[in-house]
């Protein structure tokens, strides 16, 4: 098996090393050819078929590496995720062909953590709004509504989610959350108290989703489950895209059901100029910028860079995801 020296190298993630320009040169010390994404946007399928020829590992970002992508890649080893979710890498296809895969648990926390707060004042005090009436001549003051006192529910108290808990709480709001893998002692010293995901829907104020996309998971926030969260509530989504029914939260905006939604995710992104949820006062959407700090940013390209190494040079590497069987 070959090594490092002589090993070919895709970058997909357009933020690898942008915080941190030596992380690029370490890389390209390392192996024999580094290839990087320059469209200024993610891969599409062809795209990404195509560069995968030839190369032995990639630093991938949100590109959708199924078994089509993978089987593109006979030379293969290592799929190091710039970033935690998994979701879009077929792992039973890297198993099959004997991939390691590996992402950056704990990396990016406080950035998508400081974002869905930041999303959270940007809807309760509607500071686009605002901001887009000054710009355009306007001078009117628009009420909005205090975080503090308000209950924040949190549906997933991993590492994002317990950062959000933490700051809701210090803000002066109740924090309700949904984790079955959460002691109760645990959600209380995050400040939040766990519930049932039907009792954080309907008690929220503000409701942040920080679940991983599972078959359970996915399409959670459907019309039933908007239909059971408070008129006056907002929805902030900072994890992915496929966890919100996007048809029928526009239903539910459209009505009065919701009072607005934020969105640092989307289902297809980037979105089609026409995606009827752009267009929107009650809406805000951000292009997918959690983690786009440059403390994150280094932190991620730091492990991403270190596990693909590893694993290139067959050591084990710091962050495996684990494959599933068959």
């Amino acid at each position: 098996m070959s090594g490092t020296s002589d090993a070919a190298v895709l970058v997909t993630s357009r933020s690898f090393g942008r915080a941190a320009p030596g992380l690029r040169r370490e890389l390209e010390d390392a192996v024999a050819e580094v290839r990087y994404n320059e469209l200024g946007r993610p891969l599409g399928p062809d795209e990404l078929r195509e560069a995968l020829a030839g190369v032995d590992g990639v630093i991938a970002g949100v590109e959708r590496f199924d078994d089509a992508a993978i089987s593109a890649a006979p030379r293969l080893r290592a799929i190091a995720r710039h970033g935690t979710g998994t979701d879009g890498v077929d792992l039973a296809a890297a198993r099959r062909r004997g991939i390691v895969v590996t992402n950056t648990p704990g990396a990016n926390s406080e950035a998508v953590a400081e974002l869905a707060i930041g999303l959270m004042f940007a809807l309760a005090r509607r500071i686009p709004q605002q901001h887009a009436e000054t710009r355009a001549g306007s001078w009117r003051a628009v009420q909005g509504v205090q975080l503090a006192g308000r209950t924040v529910g949190l549906l997933g108290l991993g590492r994002v989610g317990t950062a959000v808990a933490r700051r809701a709480a210090a803000l002066g709001c109740e924090v309700i959350g949904f984790d079955p893998a959460v002691a109760p002692g645990e959600a209380r010293a995050m400040g939040a108290r766990l519930a049932t995901t039907e009792e954080v829907a309907a008690g929220a104020d503000f409701l942040s989703l920080h679940l991983p996309v599972t078959s359970e998971t996915v399409d959670l926030v459907d019309a039933g489950f908007l239909a059971a969260m408070r008129p006056c509530a907002y929805l902030v989504n900072t994890g992915r895209g496929e966890l919100v029914v996007e048809r029928d939260l526009l239903e539910a905006l459209e009505r009065g059901a919701l009072a607005g939604a934020a969105l640092d995710t989307l289902r297809e992104e980037p979105p089609p100029p026409d995606h009827p949820l752009l267009g929107r006062d009650d809406v805000i959407v951000t292009p997918h910028a959690g983690a786009q700090t440059a403390e994150a940013g280094a932190a991620m390209g730091r492990l991403a860079l270190d596990d693909l190494l590893a694993v290139l040079d067959g050591r084990p590497p710091r962050h495996p995801v684990e494959l599933p069987d068959g």
